[in-house]
This record gives structure tokens, sequence and C-alpha cells, in this order.
């Protein structure tokens, strides 16, 4: 089985006993995982590499000064964590089966339910338990010793739709966005680092979005250009989530109805049109979130905030900058 059947893979039971790979992925559907896709841990492709380089030397990062953090192990994934020998990348659908009603402020599908991180994270250490168990990988007895075993999801530097591209997962398109074929691109992305290797990798998938420029003409601050870095200052989810000063002019004018972050150059790539909505219980909207009017969040108070989002991912803007973007926004 390769990483692109993983959506609907065919798996013999026969085969788990023999075949490594195989087997992970066996796993990693049984614990949830929409997909999932093994490359052996190497240096970043030296182009890669260049390309993420440039981009930080002209400012592209804006205010995410974490993303030059720790860059050498960013492009070298064994100087990140030594004896890895293969990385397993995984993907788990996000698409929302319920959105804010049309006509209200809009929240970006990623943060209607619960923060992704605990749900990966939890998700990931049961996977790595199975693998640990099933080949038995010894535990690190000594307290403070890091496992033999690492999951990460957002949690380290390591370039995660590089990985997810090289495991075979999907490619990235030109919205930046790791695209899965008949599929679509809302999934989260996850990373196990196993310290062997398996007995067979996957390839890359190479790029399929042709022609296709939709998700460019549908940026409305015009982050996305063909040829050109991605510009993160200019991004609507950049300005509206990682920005904590003032909104630019740009993103004012553009915002719409949207106060927490841009799904818009997703919605309008055409593969995902074949996305499904995900049955995740942790994922699903809270009712009282999805009743909220616009006069409502122009009257939030610190305590709606905190009890309409506990435990999700919406917390990073915090209560100061969700209500600066509200405020943005004409009653």
């Amino acid at each position: 089985m390769t990483s692109s059947d993983t959506l609907n893979p065919s798996i013999h039971e026969e085969d788990l006993e023999t075949a490594q790979s195989v087997t992970i992925k066996f796993l990693a559907r049984d614990v949830g995982f929409s997909a999932c896709g093994i490359a052996k841990a190497a240096p970043v492709d030296e182009e890669i590499a260049q390309k993420y380089r440039r981009w930080l030397e002209n400012g592209e990062e804006a205010s995410m000064a974490y993303m030059s953090n720790y860059l050498e192990k960013r492009l070298d994934p064994r100087l990140l964590i030594p004896g890895v020998r293969s990385i397993v990348s995984l993907a788990f659908n996000y698409t929302p089966a319920q959105q804010m009603p049309k006509g209200e402020y809009q929240i970006a599908a990623y943060a209607l339910g619960q923060d992704y991180h605990d749900l990966m994270k939890r998700k990931m250490r049961e996977l790595a338990m199975k693998i640990s168990e099933r080949w038995q990988i010894p535990q690190n007895e000594n307290k403070g010793e890091e496992p033999l075993i690492r999951c990460f999801c957002d949690t380290a530097p390591v370039l995660e739709r590089y990985w997810a591209q090289k495991a075979g997962l999907g490619w990235v398109g030109r919205n930046h966005q790791l695209i899965i074929p008949h599929a679509g691109s809302m999934f989260f992305l996850g990373e196990i680092f196993l310290p062997f290797e398996v007995d067979v990798y996957d390839e890359p998938m190479s790029n399929r979005c042709g022609k296709c420029h939709r998700c460019i003409d549908a940026c409305p601050t015009r982050a996305i250009i063909p040829d050109e870095d991605f510009h993160a200052e200019r991004c609507l989810s950049y300005q509206l989530i990682e920005n904590r000063g003032e909104l630019s002019d740009e993103a004012k004018s553009s915002m719409g109805d949207t106060i927490y972050g841009c799904d818009r150059c997703q919605t309008a790539c055409p593969w995902n049109r074949f996305s499904t909505p995900n049955t995740e219980p942790s994922l699903q909207p809270k009712p009282e979130l999805l009743s909220m009017s616009k006069e409502m969040w122009h009257n939030l108070t610190v305590e709606d905030y905190q009890r309409l989002f506990k435990g999700s991912a919406v917390k990073r803007v915090k209560f100061d900058g969700l209500k600066r973007n509200i405020k943005a926004k004409k009653r």
C-alpha cells in the first residue's frame, strides 16, 4: 500500500507480520488518521532549504520570529532528534460539518472546535505506543530522558508540509497548503520520528495544480503571488491571528465577515470539492458559538470569550486581539 491509498486503504491482515510500512499505516488508520506516509530522515532538499533561507532573509516571516529559530535543525531533522531514521507523516481531516451561519461573522474552519494540538498529540501518542509495542522499542526509564519515539504537531522546528509531500501524502500547492488528491487541503498535519528504518519508503508526490490559479485570484490581500515567496505580513490569516499590533489597512478593507483566520485560498481550490465533513466530536463547534450574532460579537466580554473558547485554538489571538478584529468591522 502506498501513502496515496491511505484515505481508502486496502490492507490484508497477513501483510501485517512482514511489512513494517503497511503495518504502520494500518495502525494509523485504526487510530483515526486520514492519511499516512513515511519518508527517510535526511536533510531537506537543497532547493527547498535555499528557498526557506531566502524567505527569512527577505523578512517574509514578519513578526513570527520563531520561524527562524533552530534553522539548521529545521533543515535537517537528524540534528533535531539524533538517531531518527524515519519520519511518519500523518493527516487528520478537519473539513467542517457545520459552519457559522451565512451573514454572521466567520471563524476559520480549523478553529471551530477544540484545539487541534490536543487532538493530534493524543492520537499520535496512541499510535506511537502501538508502534513501540509492536516492535518492542524500549521506553527510557530514567526520569527526564526523551522517549525514543517523538511526536510533533506545530511544537518543534519541523517543515511539516515538506515532509508530508516527501512521504507521498500530497503536494504543496500554489496556496502553500498541502493538497491531498481527491480529498483537499483541510487537514491537520503531524509527524512521528522513529529510531529505525522501515522496509519501504513512500515516493514524493508531484504537483498537480497544473495551470490553475484560483487560490491566487481568491487571496484578498495578494499574499500569494506567482513566482514569489509567500508574503506572510499581507496574509489575512496572519493579520487576524499572529499580528499583535494594529491591523493593516489592506486587512481591514478585505476582511469581509471574517474575524479569525482566513480560508479563501482553500475554499477556492477545486480539490476541496472532494472533501468530506469530519466526524470527530472534539472538532464540532459548540451550539453557543453557532448562535452568535454580530451584535453579540460586538458586545463580547472576557467572560463570554473564556466560555466560548475554552480549549480552543482561538485562544492564540487572545481576547484583546479578537476584540480588535471585531472592532474593525462596522456594526
